[in-house]
């Protein structure tokens, strides 16, 4: 009797706890991806932009490129990128950690994306999701902001999905 009544405590706490794990994941991040991001993403952790064979690390809003064997975190992407536009550049969603660890076969399997043009990015989007983003042509206060978000969000089960295209899995 006590083994069975074990079982089922066991059981219903599993059961528990499966909503708290998907809640977990549930991370989104719109505000903090920068205007020349691409959209269809509710979250990002890093973009790989193929021209420049460089990282974007989102949170901590800092370029990601090699100096010689030296992976390097700064503000700005490095002079010999001057004239690189992070608007028509192509952006590729890396969501793992340290994905500059994997650059090798980063390099290799997106560098078919190199000169590819037309993604649409966050500053030319109209969708009222992408207008708590500081610096957005449409920007709103952020509590007026927050309201259209969450009424966007309602039933959207893409949270971190994107589009699909060139994202890292």
């Amino acid at each position: 009797m006590k083994r069975l009544f074990l079982v089922a405590v066991i059981m219903m706490i599993s059961f528990l706890s499966m909503p708290a794990k998907a809640q977990i994941n549930l991370n989104v991040n719109i505000g903090s991806q920068p205007l020349w991001g691409p959209t269809g993403y509710d979250h990002v952790d890093y973009y790989y932009l193929p021209d420049v064979e460089s990282y974007y690390y989102v949170p901590k809003k800092q370029f990601v490129y090699l100096n010689g064997n030296d992976w390097v975190f700064a503000n700005n992407l490095p002079s010999r990128y001057g004239n690189y536009d992070l608007y028509n550049g192509y952006k590729v969603v890396i969501n793992s950690p340290k994905p500059y660890l994997n650059f090798k076969n980063d390099k290799v399997k997106y560098g078919k994306f190199k000169g590819n043009k037309g993604q649409l990015v966050i500053r030319d989007s109209r969708d009222s999701k992408y207008y708590v983003v500081k610096g957005h042509p449409h920007g709103m206060p952020p509590g007026q902001a927050k309201k259209i978000y969450g009424k966007a969000n309602k039933g959207n089960s893409n949270h971190g999905k994107g589009n699909g295209k060139g994202k890292h899995k």
